[in-house]
């Protein structure tokens, strides 16, 4: 197997509590598990330990470390909780991280965003908008998540902006899975309009209001579509 599959595969069972904390893991049993070469073992075993889900211990091998010691920003940890059994926990956790985030990233946009982001986003308001009302889902999630990237930005809060890829795992995760409506809420599309122009004429607490109904509306969303028995975890 190719390094990607089996970072993929190892990393989802530990991601997902299959591989507990403490379990032990050997170079010679994952070469033989995926047929891999001792090289391709060697390299995942080194991308999982800068992950911080295990460290090497001499005569020992490769331990699975405890959940409160992995690097939950890491987007691709996020991806396989999204992917596995963790991801209603995951889902609430991440929901939880934006609601304390972009709110406020959301008023420092609009005291510290340029004459040009501020008309980028409202150009992105206008293209949600336009996708919503074709039930573009791929193409509103792809304007999506570059507002939300857009925004984090134009905080200028730079501890933001590194946040961008964990918000748009979390944007692609929701769809990939049917966590969001066939057509996005037409509520959900003017708050992101709102908080456009909002920033646009540097209203903070404007903004901030929105980007918090925002963020509250997913959360109501996703525990809706839950709540009806939305779509098994694979």
């Amino acid at each position: 197997m190719r390094h990607e599959e089996v970072l993929d595969a190892l990393g989802a069972e530990i991601a997902n509590g299959v591989l507990a904390p403490g379990t032990v893991l050997r170079s010679e049993e994952l070469q033989e598990r995926f047929g891999a070469s001792r090289t391709v073992a060697r390299e995942v075993v080194r991308v999982l330990e800068t992950m911080q889900l295990t460290s090497s211990k001499r005569r020992v091998g490769v331990i699975v470390r405890e959940q409160a010691e992995w690097n939950h920003y890491d987007p691709r940890l996020i991806r396989w909780q999204l992917d596995g059994l963790a991801r209603p926990a995951a889902l609430a956790t991440l929901n939880e991280l934006r609601s304390a985030i972009e709110p406020c990233a959301a008023r420092y946009a609009a005291l510290r965003a340029t004459p040009e982001e501020r008309g980028r986003l409202g150009a992105l308001g206008e293209r949600l908008a336009r996708t919503a009302r074709a039930r573009d889902l791929s193409a509103f999630l792809g304007f999506d998540i570059a507002f939300h990237d857009l925004l984090l930005t134009a905080s200028r809060n730079p501890m933001f902006g590194q946040l961008s890829e964990v918000v748009a795992e979390v944007l692609t995760g929701r769809t990939g899975h049917g966590l969001m409506p066939p057509e996005p809420q037409p509520e959900a599309v003017a708050l992101h309009v709102e908080v456009a122009a909002a920033v646009a004429a540097g209203e903070p607490d404007r903004a901030e209001r929105a980007m918090r109904d925002i963020v509250v509306q997913a959360r109501d969303e996703i525990a809706a579509l839950v709540a009806e028995g939305g779509p098994e975890v694979e």
